[in-house]
């Protein structure tokens, strides 16, 4: 586990299959520090992770259980994820406690619609430091880019389009990705190279 930027660690498994890594969150607030799409620990991971304390367990989409139900285990935090993605993720046997709504925050996040991969996708954007932390909406692959999943992969390719494109009504700097390559500065422009390839 490691410090990506101030009062944000980072941890990462590589996926065999995609050719790049799943990466997990903990945001230090002082009200409760909270997990973003956790996935697998090492024990020392998880002992970091039980000693910082986590308040809530926050999932960005119905295919990013991954390691939360663990991770709930062993800290006693609150699993939460979009209503519209809730379905799916209990099939999955995760274990579930609140529902996030867009426009809403937790702790210092703000919840920004994402949808298209999935009906439930959320993004987060940290207003204050300019941080946007995404998971299946954008991914970090080819490292120092943005890009998208296989279109095979996702429910409603032009919905997702017109959220990503909506990222760019956002102001950040900083692109924190559950899958890929986290960009830690200019990531708007970055971002803006992907829009720009769109069709739609």
């Amino acid at each position: 586990m490691r410090n990506i930027v101030s009062d944000i660690f980072t941890w990462s498994w590589f996926s065999e299959p995609h050719g790049y890594n799943f990466n997990g969150h903990l945001v230090r607030n002082p009200d409760g520090n909270i997990c973003i799409d956790p996935v697998e620990l090492t024990e020392d991971d998880m002992d970091t992770l039980i000693g910082e304390g986590v308040a809530r367990i926050i999932l960005t989409n119905r295919n990013h259980s991954r390691a939360a139900n663990r991770v709930r285990t062993g800290t006693g935090a609150r699993t939460v994820i979009h209503a519209d993605d809730a379905d799916h993720a209990r099939s999955q046997e995760t274990e579930l406690d609140d529902a996030l709504e867009v426009g809403g925050t937790v702790g210092p996040l703000e919840v920004v619609d994402a949808s298209g991969k999935s009906p439930g996708e959320v993004a987060l954007l940290w207003r204050d430091r300019g941080i946007l932390i995404v998971g299946d909406a954008i991914i970090g692959n080819p490292p120092g880019q943005c890009g998208l999943l296989p279109e095979r992969v996702i429910d409603d390719p032009t919905r997702l389009r017109s959220s990503v494109r909506k990222f760019l009504d956002l102001d950040f700097d900083i692109l924190l990705f559950g899958d890929g390559e986290s960009i830690l500065k200019d990531a708007k422009a970055r971002l803006k190279e992907l829009v720009e390839t769109f069709a739609d």
